[in-house]
């Protein structure tokens, strides 16, 4: 069991997932229950307030190391003077998801399975999300009117066979609201699997009630992919809400994202993969982090994520080798040699499994020595790419 500060909440509190929801960390008298806050985490508290919003539940504060500010879990969740640095990118939606949402939060960018994003609302807010620009921010909440318009969306796209409900976080619902979601999707003929993605099994795992998994079951085949980054994250809180989700018929996979000074070492991601197939949980991803504006101190060489994979292939478990992928606006591309073509300068470019040409900007830092060397070339003329230039800060527009 991991160890509760004594000042927060009786047990039955503590291990209550609505009373963790609502004694979130969001300041630094919060955060002092925890750790000690560094000068610059204080002053990257302040200097980011009008960037993204941060809160961490108190379960997961918990595990964060009370004197060291390279933790990585302190690194997930508490804010950073890196984040409004000069940026080669300034992007918030990289993958162009709302230009792929024909209606509210509902992204259709494959032909056969939509992404549906049913709140805006996590438990924690990591800070490299693929989605700063909608989580926390009321404009992106779903009205129960909007959800049937998406619903209504799907009943009128028979194509439409693999339904992702994510966010935000889905499991942030009610166990009422969250059986009628699933009873209205369950309705559609042709809507043959349902998948959530949550990282509630990661920090707040109280949530995976028995009641919770007796909705679920109800609305089989569901499946869950939880975001376990690091084995830190591994405990026996998360266990045990893996495990019950397991039992209860929901196969569960895992999809991480390479972070520098977290997980971008092959000893720390083998340890991560190993520890989740105990705990019955198959690596599903490893994701190259995304070009959101502000996280360049957490991005890695794609060269890194390639060694990575290859010192885990053969050494371990085939079913605990996840993929290595980046997601891009043309659908994820595998990152082996199948698919990158090589490297054009601070580009690495990729075929995508649609036949288009990607160029994913991915310098390499001064010094970097790269485990695995791609072939030089030049920039393909067809190439698409995000625009790169002078060095801007978070969220400015492109030019």
């Amino acid at each position: 069991m991991t160890a509760r500060p004594q000042h927060n909440g009786s047990e039955a509190e503590w291990t209550d997932w609505r009373w963790q929801m609502r004694h979130r960390v969001s300041t630094v008298e919060a955060l002092e229950r925890y750790v000690r806050p560094t000068d610059a985490e204080r002053a990257a508290i302040e200097v980011t307030a009008a960037v993204f919003r941060w809160t961490i539940t108190p379960y997961y504060a918990s595990l964060m190391d009370p004197v060291d500010p390279a933790c990585p879990i302190r690194q997930h969740v508490v804010p950073q003077a890196a984040e409004v640095a000069p940026d080669i990118v300034g992007v918030a939606d990289p993958l162009d998801e709302v230009g792929h949402s024909p209606v509210k939060n509902l992204v259709h960018n494959y032909p056969d399975k939509v992404a549906f994003c049913v709140t805006s609302e996590c438990a924690v807010y990591c800070r490299y999300c693929l989605r700063k620009r909608m989580v926390g921010d009321a404009d992106f909440m779903m009205r129960k009117d909007e959800l049937r318009e998406g619903l209504a969306y799907l009943r009128a796209h028979p194509e439409v066979r693999d339904v992702l409900l994510t966010g935000g976080d889905p499991l942030v619902f009610s166990d009422a609201n969250l059986d009628w979601l699933l009873g209205e999707l369950r309705s559609i003929p042709h809507v043959e699997v349902i998948r959530l993605g949550s990282r509630l099994p990661v920090v707040n795992p109280m949530r995976v009630t028995d009641g919770l998994c007796e909705v679920l079951a109800r609305h089989h085949p569901v499946w869950l992919n939880t975001h376990f980054n690091h084995p830190k994250e591994l405990t026996p809180e998360a266990r045990a809400a893996c495990e019950r989700l397991a039992d209860a018929g929901v196969p569960v996979g895992n999809q991480s994202v390479l972070l520098a000074g977290i997980n971008d070492d092959a000893d720390t991601m083998r340890a991560l993969c190993e520890g989740l197939v105990t705990m019955r949980v198959r690596p599903y991803y490893l994701y190259q982090a995304q070009l959101i504006g502000g996280t360049a101190h957490l991005r890695t060489p794609i060269e890194t994520g390639m060694g990575i994979l290859r010192a885990l292939r053969g050494h371990t478990s085939g079913f605990a080798v996840p993929a290595y992928v980046l997601d891009t606006p043309d659908g994820k591309v595998p990152l082996t040699r199948d698919y990158v073509l090589g490297r054009a300068g601070d580009h690495v470019v990729m075929e995508t499994t649609r036949g288009t040409v990607w160029a994913e900007p991915n310098p390499l830092p001064a010094g970097y020595e790269p485990p695995v060397r791609l072939p030089e070339i030049a920039m393909p003329p067809k190439a698409r790419t995000v625009p790169t230039g002078a060095p801007r800060f978070v969220y400015a527009e492109p030019a």
